[in-house]
C-alpha cells in the first residue's frame, strides 16, 4: 500500500512537472546526501536543483541569485521548495513573475543570516506553505507562525521535528512530497 501511494505520489509530480519547473532550493552548504531533497531529487527527475559555488558562504544574496539564474535559464512557472536559508531566498523570490508557488520548509529567523533586511515582511502574493516544527532550533514555532501569518502562506505543523534534516531524522520524507503535490494543485486551480 505505501509502495501504491509513492508511486502515485512520483506519477503526480512527474505530471506537474510537464506545467511547472519544481526547484530545490537547498540550504546551508547544500543539503547533503542524506537530507530529504538530495533524495527527492535521486527519486524524481521531476525536481531540478539550485547549483551555486559558494555554499558554504550562508549570504542570502548567493542563494537568491543562485535561484534567479535557474529560473530565467528555464523560463517556466517555477514552484520553489526551499529549506532553511533555502526557504527564505524562495520567499525573497516570490515577486519574481515565474515563481508561482513556494513550500519553505524550516525557515530559520533571517537575523540568523543576516537576511533581516531582504525577506519580505507582507503577504507573498503567491500560494505558499510554511512548513515548521515545534523545535526546530533556528526558530520556534511561535516565529514559524507570525511569518505563516506575514506570508499569507498556509501554516503546515509538523509535530516534534528538529530542523526538517537528515540529522532529525528526516530522510526522504515522503509526507514531504504529498505537500508538494498539494500545493502544485493549489497553484493549477489558481486558489
Amino acid at each position: 500500500m505505501i509502495a501504491q501511494h509513492l508511486a502515485r505520489t512520483l506519477e503526480a509530480l512527474a505530471d506537474a512537472a510537464t506545467r511547472f519547473d519544481l526547484v530545490l532550493v537547498p540550504g546551508f552548504k547544500n543539503s547533503g546526501p542524506e537530507h530529504w531533497q538530495t533524495l527527492w531529487q535521486d527519486l524524481c527527475p521531476a525536481f531540478a536543483r539550485v547549483t551555486q559555488s559558494r555554499w558554504d558562504n550562508p549570504d542570502i544574496e548567493l542563494w537568491i541569485g543562485a535561484t534567479r539564474r535557474l529560473i530565467a535559464i528555464r523560463q517556466r512557472p517555477a514552484i520553489l521548495i526551499g529549506h532553511s536559508l533555502g526557504a527564505l531566498a524562495a520567499a525573497c523570490l516570490a515577486d519574481d513573475p515565474l515563481v508561482v508557488g513556494a513550500m519553505l520548509v524550516a525557515p530559520p529567523y533571517p537575523e540568523r543570516f543576516e537576511a533581516q533586511d531582504r525577506v519580505p515582511p507582507r503577504p507573498l502574493g503567491i500560494p505558499a506553505l510554511v512548513v515548521a516544527s515545534q523545535n526546530d532550533p533556528l526558530m520556534p514555532f511561535s516565529g514559524a507562525q507570525t511569518w505563516s501569518r506575514t506570508w499569507n502562506a498556509r501554516l503546515v505543523d509538523l509535530g516534534e521535528a528538529g530542523h526538517v534534516n537528515a540529522e532529525s531524522g528526516y530522510g526522504r520524507w515522503e509526507t514531504g512530497l504529498d505537500l508538494v503535490v498539494s500545493l502544485v494543485g493549489t497553484v493549477a486551480s489558481g486558489r
